[in-house]
């Protein structure tokens, strides 16, 4: 099948570049065709996202967006911040302690999964051709020009032979390929490495972001309240933080956030999860309520310093897919709905010029270097690395003083020029961690919670859970590191059993996978690659 613009991945960026793209076309009375693919069952099963959503993007792309029923209507009624001092303790932290981007007067809470169900029907009422559960699997390069996408051979056995069910893969063709799939998209991966996208760059930085949602009583729901914390469950060397936002519908959303940088091998993000939870703070809360989803899902925040060039021959990435997330306002929807909107922009421009496709549309550079989207990340290109050179205290001193008095405008740039995987330390230097056993009233296992994210593979398919040497996570990883990919997994998916000679053997579970990426970032051999299932596989979130 052949197209004018072919968008891989229906999030906030690819919509958004969809939207804007026949919002020009109809203006011009011109002719589009712009196919939108997404590997979850349907737009918003695989988005997962905090959120508080600031709405600049979406007033520029759809300035009625509440005459037309946006499901954006909880606004930021009070900030609480924190500082976690230990299990027990906190300290509120007064607002000009606090950097100006933490604030969110003027934002609202938002499940990202439904403003996305509801951006792909303004899109499809635009024309826009929209197919879920369709995985793009490979990228079409000919000549050095991306041509397209190769949506995934369906109906295969595990050893890759085709069953009763079997359908062929389908080449979706087009003058350009906008590449939105979200953080740390395997497709998008590949492309920087083979056009060199990040040559000078910083390499991209990540945490691991935990996400549940809570149905609490109304006597504990106050719509609109947001909480923030830093310190806590987390050692001093060890940054991220978490956060707790009232959502409509007497529903708590609560997650942590984990930076993929930390050192100790021994470390479980997702008991680190569990831990904050029994916080008074936060159990105050929470207590009572019943969890009703879960999810986690890798963030990029690498910001300007690790920003890839954007566009090459015959495509764009926009979104997070790059890195556009503005990591000191916690927030990456807005940022990247903006990248797709002058993604959008450009490619329209060069389409009605009579272009044939297949440029490197260098245009995009010089539009984002232009707009508002490029102040915000250059404003808070220092706030990681000051947070991964002097820790969690300090680090945010340094990004109160810059954000509040400086503007984000000191007239030097700080860098983290080190891999996140390349940062463990042997398991010999650590200290083993243990942890508590769940509750089952705050605190739960992993599996359990797989089982709320509604995640389904069909299991008679070729795993898609790549190991390039097939002995390493034995023969190194185990010895040197304690294997962490047991627990840096949030879903159970990496497990060392004994096999029959009571040998130690490396399983994957590839069932539980709920796509958030850390394997793919975090194992610190770089020996597993993330690459799509079948489409439709993978979690199913309902309103994350």
């Amino acid at each position: 099948m052949e197209f004018d613009v072919v968008i891989v991945g229906a999030g906030p960026a690819g919509l958004s570049t969809a939207i804007r793209l026949m919002q020009q076309a109809k203006a011009a009375a011109k002719e589009l065709t712009v196919c939108v693919v997404e590997k979850g069952s349907e737009v918003g099963a695989h988005i997962l996202s905090g959120a508080v959503f600031e709405p600049r993007a979406l007033n520029e792309l759809l300035p009625d967006w509440q005459q037309l029923g946006a499901p954006v209507t909880t606004p930021v009624t009070h900030d609480d911040i924190y500082l976690f001092k230990d299990a027990e303790k906190a300290s509120k932290l007064p607002g000009f302690l606090v950097p100006k981007t933490m604030h969110n007067s003027g934002n609202y809470v938002v499940s990202v999964a439904n403003l996305c169900r509801w951006l792909a029907q303004q899109a499809e009422q635009l024309g826009v051709e929209i197919f879920p559960g369709f995985a793009a699997s490979e990228v079409l390069i000919e000549e050095d020009i991306v041509t397209g996408i190769l949506i995934g051979d369906m109906g295969l056995d595990k050893h890759g032979q085709p069953k009763d069910s079997f359908v062929p893969g389908m080449e979706l063709r087009a003058k350009y390929t906008v590449f939105a799939e979200g953080c740390r998209g395997h497709l998008g991966k590949q492309l920087i490495k083979h056009f060199a996208l990040d040559a000078g760059k910083s390499p991209q930085h990540y945490a691991l972001g935990f996400k549940e949602i809570w149905d609490v009583s109304a006597a504990k729901h106050h719509a609109g309240l947001v909480v923030h914390s830093a310190g806590w469950p987390l050692s001093s060397d060890t940054s991220g933080g978490g956060y707790l936002y009232h959502a409509e519908n007497q529903q708590i959303v609560v997650g942590l956030i984990v930076d993929l940088n930390y050192s100790n091998p021994y470390l479980n993000p997702f008991e680190e999860f569990q831990r904050y939870k029994q916080h008074p703070v936060i159990s105050q809360y929470l207590s009572g309520g019943k969890r009703v989803s879960y999810g986690a899902r890798a963030i990029a925040k690498g910001g300007l310093n690790s920003l890839p060039k954007m566009s090459f021959n015959g495509g764009l990435l926009v979104g997070c897919d790059a890195g556009t997330l503005n990591f000191a306002k916690i927030k990456g929807n807005h940022t990247a709905m903006k990248s797709g909107m002058l993604a959008a922009e450009t490619l329209f421009t060069a389409l009605t010029q009579d272009d044939n496709g297949g440029k490197d549309l260098t245009a995009f550079a010089d539009a984002i270097k232009a707009s508002w989207l490029y102040d915000e990340l250059y404003c808070s290109r220092n706030f990681g690395p000051a947070m991964h050179k002097f820790g969690t205290f300090w680090g945010g001193a340094f990004n109160t003083l810059e954000q509040n008095w400086f503007g984000g405008k000191l007239p030097f740039t700080l860098k983290d020029d080190t891999h996140d995987y390349a940062q463990l330390k042997p398991a010999a230097e650590a200290e083993e961690i243990h942890y508590a056993k769940p509750d089952n009233v705050l605190s739960f296992d992993r599996l359990s919670s797989v089982y709320l994210s509604n995640t389904n593979h069909e299991e008679e398919q070729p795993c898609h859970l790549k190991l390039a040497d097939s002995s390493i996570p034995v023969a190194v990883n185990l010895v040197q590191y304690a294997e962490p990919a047991q627990r840096y997994c949030p879903a159970g998916v990496y497990e060392i059993i004994q096999d029959d000679n009571n040998q130690p053997k490396f399983q994957i579970n590839a069932q539980n996978c709920i796509h958030c990426k850390t394997c793919d970032i975090k194992d610190p051999a770089q020996n597993i690659t993330w690459v799509t299932p079948e489409g439709a596989g993978g979690p199913n979130y309902p309103n994350m």
